[in-house]
């Protein structure tokens, strides 16, 4: 700054009253700072400003992974609404893993970041409702946290499983259902569970279930143990696209036809469901959605600069897209759930 007024011909603090916008500048001497900037390559030192002001402008958003197109896309969706506030986003993933969220945690809050945006890795084992952290605007989205105070935004998990399940009891007379799943432990899979289980019990059906598909191999395992039972399951319902994509692939690789032989319904859609052979039938959720309003319930408590004892909690719907995979033979179509 001091090379920037040099060259200007202005005082320091000029040059500051520029930077910040301020009023009592004539624009006259504003040109000539931003030409001296120019002429420099003067770039603001953010982190020092931040530590000035108490504001970096930035948020951090801590996700499982990035290799499942779900994260990516709220990701993504809470990014836009950050440009919108003239916020920037620090991103990281927890790789499933508690101690490494808590690591991210700290290390976010080392950076001076105004709020959390957080996928939380284990509900059970996460360390984010701590009291260290009660002074940090944290926002949950897909799985919540067991802390009232923290806000959260998910999707009507259970609903939106049962509702499938239902339409492969009712349209096509399933009674062999498999629900295939890869980690017990997630809120997500968990809910998930409990609306295939009552739709099988609302039904008189018997719940069947595996949560064994943590690899390619393991899940060609399983669904060909399964297959060549006594008693082979007729349908799929896989909790997510991980689960998904496994168990696609394994009924590809064994020339299982689907849905002549066993019909699938998926947990999430993805780009390629509706390209695929069959096109698949799945249950959506709206994953920007889910990334834009979590990011807005985070910028609207940084702005009041509360910390309420009891937070929001809203759930987003789903809805069920009928393609060809659960044996419909319609092209297209969307039930709500």
């Amino acid at each position: 700054m001091n090379d920037v007024a040099r060259v200007a011909g202005v005082g320091t603090m000029t040059v500051s009253r520029v930077l910040n916008g301020s009023a009592n500048v004539t624009e006259e001497t504003a040109k000539r700072v931003y030409r001296a900037i120019e002429k420099l390559g003067y770039r603001p030192n953010e982190m020092a400003r931040a530590l000035r002001s108490l504001k970096s402008r930035t948020i951090g958003l801590i996700v499982p992974y990035l290799f499942d197109p779900f994260f990516a896309t709220c990701a993504h969706a809470v990014n836009t609404v950050a440009r919108e506030h003239g916020y920037s986003v620090i991103l990281t993933t927890s790789n499933e893993d508690p101690t490494t969220e808590y690591a991210e945690v700290q290390s976010m809050l080392q950076r001076h970041v105004e709020g959390l945006l957080i996928i939380p890795s284990d509900i059970r084992k996460s360390r984010i409702s701590q009291s260290e952290f009660s002074g940090t605007h944290i926002v949950t989205l897909d799985r919540p946290v067991h802390d009232a105070r923290i806000d959260s935004v998910q999707v009507q998990n259970q609903s939106g499983a049962k509702r499938a399940v239902h339409h492969l009891i009712q349209q096509h007379g399933h009674k062999r259902i498999l629900f295939l799943g890869f980690n017990k432990n997630l809120y997500t899979v968990r809910s998930r569970f409990e609306g295939y289980r009552r739709a099988m019990l609302e039904n008189h059906l018997e719940p069947d279930a595996t949560f064994d598909c943590s690899s390619e191999e393991a899940t060609a395992e399983l669904i060909a143990n399964q297959l060549q039972s006594k008693d082979p399951p007729t349908a799929f319902f896989t909790a997510n696209n991980l689960t998904t994509r496994y168990a696609l692939l394994a009924l590809l690789e064994s020339g299982i036809r689907v849905p002549e032989e066993v019909a699938l319904i998926g947990f999430d859609d993805f780009e390629l469901a509706e390209i695929l052979h069959p096109t698949l039938t799945v249950v959506r959720q709206p994953a920007s959605e889910l990334g834009r309003v979590a990011a807005n319930l985070l910028f609207d408590r940084i702005k009041r600069g509360e910390f309420p004892e009891e937070g929001n909690r809203v759930v987003l719907p789903v809805e069920l897209v009928i393609r060809r995979s659960c044996g419909c033979k319609t092209r297209h179509g969307r039930v709500g759930a």
